[in-house]
């Protein structure tokens, strides 16, 4: 009776080893597919989170300053150079870092707004530059369009402007920069002459040099200042309600 052939007998050495390999990677790559698959569906972010981009408020646990530093290094506030809004002497200020085409600027901008109708007079608000090349191609630029608008005395109406135009990353067109110069009321000629020749660029980097030893890895990085100095981070578009949480720690 004739009997089969082994595996042994029917195949040589070589593509017995060859098809070792194989067999072990198909199972490798099995393996791996159900892990990924797994973490995908607990939810697992971990990408988002070591990369520097910013949760949205939903998904931020805990109090605000929960896992932050509690005493990092800021610029002095300076009264005649840095951008102000609310009253210029208040003894708590809060020195936000942003990105003009950052989404989550863009909603702490709003937020910020709402805060300041109600401490307008106990905290000053300061709003630094901290353009993400790397995420938003044209935030720089920007950055350097809303000081070529404050050279004109029009930051505030420039950045409310920018933030309430720009959609989503990269979203302003750069060719409408002249149009939003003449909507805030800013003499255009000057403006673009301005903007075209990056004349703020040193004050732009200034800023950015500042947020990397305050400790920013993100848009948008806040850091509350208390009349005797001490400090509160805030990193990240939180809601009104914790950032007022904050603030009320130091108006008394």
């Amino acid at each position: 009776m004739d009997q089969k052939p082994t595996i042994a007998q029917v195949f040589s050495p070589v593509q017995l080893f060859v098809g070792g390999i194989v067999s072990g990677i198909l199972v490798l790559c099995t393996i791996g597919f159900f892990i990924m698959l797994g973490m995908y569906l607990k939810g697992d972010n971990t990408y988002a989170r070591n990369t520097g981009t910013n949760p949205a408020p939903s998904v931020v646990a805990g109090p605000v300053g929960e896992e932050e530093p509690t005493n990092v290094t800021v610029r002095p506030v300076d009264t005649k150079t840095d951008h102000i809004r609310g009253n210029k002497n208040a003894k708590v200020s809060i020195v936000t870092f942003t990105d003009y085409e950052c989404p989550f600027c863009k909603r702490f901008h709003g937020t910020m707004q709402e805060v300041m109708a109600k401490f307008n007079d106990d905290v000053r608000w300061v709003y630094r530059q901290l353009p993400l090349d790397s995420l938003h191609s044209q935030a720089r630029k920007e950055a350097l369009a809303s000081e070529c608008a404050a050279e004109q005395g029009k930051f505030w109406e420039w950045t409310d402007l920018i933030f309430s135009e720009t959609t989503s990353n990269d979203g302003l067109d750069l060719g409408k920069l002249p149009t939003y110069a003449g909507q805030v009321g800013l003499n255009v000629n000057k403006f673009n002459d301005c903007v075209n020749t990056a004349k703020y660029a040193a004050k732009v980097q200034a800023d950015e040099a500042d947020a990397q030893a305050a400790g920013a890895r993100g848009t948008p990085y806040s850091v509350v200042i208390g009349p005797n100095g001490e400090t509160r981070v805030i990193s990240g578009a939180y809601p009104a309600a914790n950032v007022e949480a904050v603030l009320r720690e130091f108006v008394k």
